[in-house]
């Protein structure tokens, strides 16, 4: 093979976290592009560390709000203004109008059923009679384990680790509480620490794992998620007068549950995972707001939307969202415009994460509810005409 040719200095983007580093690289991508990335910097690129790399500057967002949405909830109570970052045009009309919709019916319900995020790692062994003992062994174990993974952190809790035999490999699914942080650096670590503790002590058959084979379903969307859930669990309802819905949305409860019908059986038809119109539209704009890992709407999105007609014509609207991967601490949550948002939601301190869930439910369903309105009245591509073009 011929020598590799060394690359030059030059070519190579500067690192580093202090201002200086990124004044370095707004001039080499100028030098290399023509383009000044000017921006002035909302946040000391010092805080910037271990949430991005190559920092070159930013990109301005506009930011809505949609409300006032009324939500009582578990953790969620009262009144709040949801901050949106998006560039969908009547994202953020259509989420205050399915708001005003609830609100004139006594708001949204939310419950918080659980809050479970974890790391799947995979043991891998020469043959399938490794297995049980190793099984066992991790069994008996246990209480090392959870020390060992929960020596990592200092809100995590190890709940449980469900076990998985599959040919001659086991799989240990490692299921953590994170507290208010997202969570997805957490149970690395842990599962890591956990994982380098049954390496350090078994003395069974030899074998070798992976931190990591893809069972949590993690930025995917899974069918384990929908059935086990993960991140928050959460379920928002609403029951919604009949005249509150000629009113607003100018349709009825009947006509919700007969649009939903068809939209149903042409999911299934299409192979469609979570049944619900456009949840990640909310999720994706929330969460951009909040600081929030964006690509975690891949799972989050699994929704399940049911409409019913009850009481002679209102309709009763449920949103059971098995998947809610937010936090109020760590990653994007420290910036300050994020922060400021999170503020703006009363998401701060103790137990503010469950309440940031609810709240991102119920606003997913009041979107639900404005975007079957429009289809069912025929409206939907007016709509688009007059605010999104």
């Amino acid at each position: 093979m011929p020598p590799t040719t060394p690359v030059a200095q030059s070519t190579l983007l500067p690192r580093g976290y202090t201002a200086a580093d990124t004044e370095l690289r707004r001039a080499w991508l100028e030098q290399k592009t023509g383009v000044l990335l000017d921006e002035l910097p909302p946040d000391p690129p010092e805080q910037l560390k271990g949430i991005i790399e190559n920092h070159v500057g930013y990109v301005g967002l506009p930011l809505a709000v949609a409300g006032p949405l009324v939500v009582r909830g578990s953790y969620a109570e009262g009144t709040y203004y949801v901050p949106l970052c998006t560039v969908e045009g009547t994202l953020a009309l259509s989420m205050t109008r399915g708001a005003y919709l609830t609100s004139l019916s006594g708001g949204i319900l939310t419950r918080h059923l659980k809050q479970e995020v974890s790391r799947s790692p995979v043991f891998i062994f020469p043959d399938v009679d490794a297995c049980q003992p190793f099984l066992a062994w991790v069994e008996a174990e246990m209480p090392a384990i959870r020390r060992a993974a929960e020596s990592t952190t200092r809100h995590g809790k190890l709940i449980r680790v469900d076990k998985y035999v599959v040919h001659n490999s086991v799989l240990l699914d490692f299921v953590y509480n994170t507290a208010d942080a997202a969570g997805q650096n957490m149970v690395t670590l842990a599962s890591h620490a956990a994982c380098h503790y049954i390496s350090e002590h078994y003395r069974g058959s030899t074998f070798r794992y992976l931190i990591e084979c893809n069972f949590n379903g993690d930025k995917n969307p899974a069918a384990r998620t929908l059935l086990l859930g993960r991140g928050h669990q959460v379920i928002a309802s609403a029951m919604v007068s009949a005249k509150a819905l000629r009113r607003v949305v100018r349709t009825s409860a009947q006509a919700f549950v007969d649009g939903w019908t068809q939209c149903t059986r042409a999911s299934q038809l299409a192979g469609v995972m979570g049944l619900n119109m456009h949840v990640a539209n909310g999720l994706a704009a929330i969460y951009l707001a909040t600081g929030q890992d964006v690509a975690c709407v891949v799972e989050n999105s699994l929704g399940l939307v049911n409409y019913e007609v009850q009481n002679g014509g209102d309709l009763y609207a449920t949103l059971s969202m098995p998947s809610i991967c937010v936090g109020t601490v760590g990653g994007g949550t420290r910036l300050a415009a994020q922060r400021r948002n999170l503020e703006l939601l009363g998401c701060t301190g103790d137990g503010s994460s469950k309440r940031l869930a609810e709240i991102v439910c119920a606003a997913a369903l009041a979107l639900e509810l404005s975007l079957g309105g429009a289809i069912a009245s025929n409206e939907f591509a007016l709509a688009h005409v007059k605010y999104g073009r």
